[in-house]
């Protein structure tokens, strides 16, 4: 089975990346044929910096690989090394009814969010579906807010399909219910659009910082609180076993602490648990020129693929090679 997951470059990356894509990332590399980008294209639509979009990108790469990417078990490449997945782009865009764009809720909602409308934003979904729809992907995993763009992958690929016969195959997505959403200090998505996440790699102080900011009811410190619906115990139960949430339940229900108590716990479980993760990213930092090899390796691997398929499509549309 083939499988493809990206993530954009266009800033730090938090816990939410890691838990709603890097950790399932590094189950399925160990059971499926993995595809993973770096999508730095999709990074335009909200980064217009170009040394911070080189700096994230990379960065980027050194998380991945630090967190346990293995370029030997998977395909791990920048999605602009491979410039047939714009080519296809251009195609699809050809076969997509404005309307189905016009329904997309990510859409909407970012810019009801106040980010700025542009035609990338808005045609967003066709270059994700160029990205799945390149190398044949059996499955996407992802969260229950891109359902929607997989769905729109499969339209598009069907009247491509309608037209030329069956040339492109129809992805799945798959979505891990327990950590499709993760949730922000401020109980909505974490997302660095809405400035609420937690992130993998920072300082201490910085990380305590972040957590502090974790939204709260106002509760007593003497009083009990209720655990269910707490945005607080929701993150921890990310990071803590199940001996571990029962005695933050118990806590909870005592009484006697303030949500400063649990976010002191919650800051020291998080720093420990990507301590190995740290390590790794300081060598990929004194070693930048490794990485970059490693994107190249992969994207070698990808554009295999890549052109083999784009030949396919041209002489289905009549593009003369």
């Amino acid at each position: 089975m083939r499988v493809l997951t990206g993530i954009q470059s266009s800033g730090a990356l938090h816990i939410g990346n890691y838990f709603g894509a890097i950790k399932p990332m590094l189950e399925l590399q160990e059971s499926s044929d993995l595809f993973i980008f770096i999508a730095n294209y999709h990074a335009l639509t909200s980064l217009k910096d170009s040394k911070a979009l080189k700096q994230n990108t990379l960065e980027a790469a050194k998380i991945f690989l630090s967190l346990g990417i293995d370029p030997q078990k998977s395909t791990f490449w920048l999605q602009s090394d491979v410039k047939e997945v714009l080519e296809l782009y251009w195609i699809l865009s050809a076969y997509t009814p404005m309307g189905l764009l016009e329904r997309a809720h990510s859409y909407k909602d970012k810019v009801a969010k106040g980010i700025p409308a542009n035609h990338a934003l808005f045609s967003y979904p066709v270059l994700m579906a160029a990205d799945i729809l390149l190398y044949d992907i059996d499955t996407v995993p992802v969260g229950k807010d891109q359902i929607q763009h997989i769905e729109i992958a499969r339209d598009i690929a069907q009247k491509f399909n309608n037209d030329h016969g069956e040339i492109f195959k129809l992805p799945q997505f798959k979505v891990d219910e327990s950590v499709a959403t993760v949730p922000g200090t401020n109980g909505e998505k974490m997302s660095k659009s809405y400035g609420n996440t937690i992130d993998l790699f920072t300082t201490q102080k910085r990380l305590k910082k972040q957590i502090g900011k974790i939204v709260t009811d106002s509760t007593p410190l003497e009083e009990p609180k209720e655990y269910e619906g707490c945005n607080l115990y929701k993150i921890c139960e990310l990071f803590m076993d199940e001996d571990e949430l029962k005695n933050l339940r118990q806590r909870y229900k005592n009484g006697g602490e303030g949500y400063g108590h649990f976010k002191a716990d919650l800051s020291s479980k998080i720093w420990d648990y990507f301590e190995e993760a740290r390590e790794k990213k300081a060598y990929f930092d004194e070693h930048e020129d490794e990485v970059m090899d490693i994107l190249s390796y992969g994207a070698k691997k990808a554009k295999k693929i890549a052109s083999k398929k784009i030949e396919t499509i041209r002489k289905c549309v009549g593009i003369l090679e």
